[in-house]
């Protein structure tokens, strides 16, 4: 992809207005409007989670992931991972993962796993980034999802 990308992980605190407003835009297009899901998509996670954020030369929000620590730290779940359909189609959701699990292991150092609740259709995508399956497939909302782990080596 020819775009710049920065990348910027913030607490919910340090997000601007504007940030916080992109990224429900862009969340509630995607997981709730495009996929027809109708779910609370706004959550209590979003208050303890890192936002990682991909936006292009102007500002504007490529790509979003959030990461939410668990009480322990043992664990790092990862969650929302969404490109904007505008960006879609130039490797952007790989580099986004790839970013997110980078900071996922270095925010959490001491994590034995990192977490996620993949969307059935995306499982050999989490799949090459050595996630793997730790449950069958389930009803998340309508929408099939597998429960994903990513061992680390400490």
């Amino acid at each position: 992809m020819a775009v710049m990308t920065q990348i910027e992980v913030k607490q919910f605190a340090a997000l601007s207005t504007k940030e916080l407003f992109e990224i429900y835009k862009l969340r509630v297009a995607v997981f709730v409007v495009e996929q027809k899901c109708y779910y609370q998509e706004v959550d209590d996670d979003d208050l303890i989670s890192y936002h990682v954020m991909f936006k292009n030369a102007e500002g504007d929000l490529m790509a979003y992931a959030r990461i939410i620590p668990e009480e322990n730290q043992s664990v790092a779940r990862i969650g929302r991972v969404v490109v904007n359909p505008k960006y879609r189609g130039g490797g952007l959701g790989r580099e986004l993962v790839q970013a997110t699990l980078d900071k996922s292991k270095e925010l959490f150092p001491e994590a034995a796993k990192i977490v996620l609740a993949g969307q059935e259709y995306l499982k050999y995508f989490y799949h090459s980034f050595g996630f793997r399956d730790v449950s069958d497939v389930y009803l998340e909302d309508n929408i099939p999802h597998i429960d994903m782990e990513l061992a680390l080596k400490n």
